[in-house]
């Protein structure tokens, strides 16, 4: 209960706004085009090309190498022997260096948030920094030969980076920060009518909706493609979007997926768009799921 009071404290700090929009506009010119759009840098950060995000992932590295540090440097308080220091202090080592490369991957996919999870983003973050910024003296301790103060200043830097993993946690299971935003529920898995064919024209973004799940419907060279109208990213609606040759771009932060397949063009998004079967029967636009059917 302490912790779940202690996150409503953090994300209800408005203070946290103004320095979290500064930094998360700094980190949108090196990431994104001046016209709009991530580079190809913001997608390999944010993990397009892994297929989901790379984040998660990399925090594995620091957490676990600056356990086994804390192991270590427990069995050498405790039994005197110093045996273990070398393998303490490589295991330190490689944490920070991926504590960097958890941090750059945070950064990419932390400058798409808002509200909540921007605040809750930017005090992770600090507590990620403080961390390494301890780690790092640590090992400049041990590197000369004061492991007393390294130790110490490791131990402290653990409590930083525990409290930080725990908000990384509710970024990600409780605001869904890295996860499909795609609608759990399912359309029926048979043909469902829509729009007249002659309200869809050519080039037009329609949204309708089949039990409750939006999709989005686009005719383009006389063909009608229906996707899930939820962007997987973070939820914007494709719907609202800017159509281009084969393809849709969110109009939230610029994921563009491929009209046939829902495949990735460009990120930020991780996960591609579900797509569905059309076609034109009594003069009305049905849709259905895209997996296997019996012919019908």
């Amino acid at each position: 209960m302490e912790l779940l009071e202690a996150m409503n404290v953090i994300e209800n700090q408005s203070w946290l706004e103004a320095p979290s929009e500064t930094l998360a506009g700094a980190v949108s010119k090196v990431l994104t085009r001046p016209t709009g759009g991530p580079t190809k840098l913001d997608d390999f950060l944010n993990g397009v090309w892994f297929g989901h995000p790379l984040h998660p992932m990399l925090t594995d590295i620091p957490i676990g190498a600056w356990t086994v540090t804390l192991a270590m440097d427990g069995i050498e308080t405790l039994t005197g022997r110093a045996e273990r220091n070398t393998g303490a202090d490589i295991a330190l080592g490689a944490g920070i260096l991926g504590a960097v490369a958890s941090a750059m991957t945070g950064a990419a996919q932390w400058q798409y948030t808002i509200g909540r999870q921007r605040r809750l983003g930017l005090s992770h973050a600090l507590l990620n920094v403080a961390a390494l910024g301890l780690y790092s003296a640590s090992l400049v301790y041990r590197l000369n030969g004061k492991r007393g103060a390294g130790k110490l200043t490791a131990l402290i830097g653990y409590g930083f980076m525990a409290v930080g993993a725990y908000i990384g946690g509710d970024l990600a299971y409780g605001q869904r920060l890295g996860v499909t935003h795609i609608p759990e529920q399912e359309i029926p898995e048979d043909w469902q009518p829509t729009l007249a064919d002659d309200e869809l024209r050519e080039g037009d973004l329609q949204r309708v909706t089949i039990a409750d799940v939006p999709v989005l419907l686009v005719r383009q060279q006389g063909h009608i493609y229906a996707l899930a109208d939820t962007c997987a990213h973070l939820g914007g609606p494709l719907s609202e979007g800017t159509l281009g040759e084969c393809s849709v771009t969110c109009p939230w932060h610029g994921s563009r997926f491929r009209l046939s397949d829902g495949a990735i063009l460009n990120g930020p998004a991780t996960f591609p768009q579900p797509i569905y079967e059309t076609r034109v029967r009594d003069g009305k636009i049905e849709v259905r799921p895209s997996s296997p059917h019996p012919q019908v």
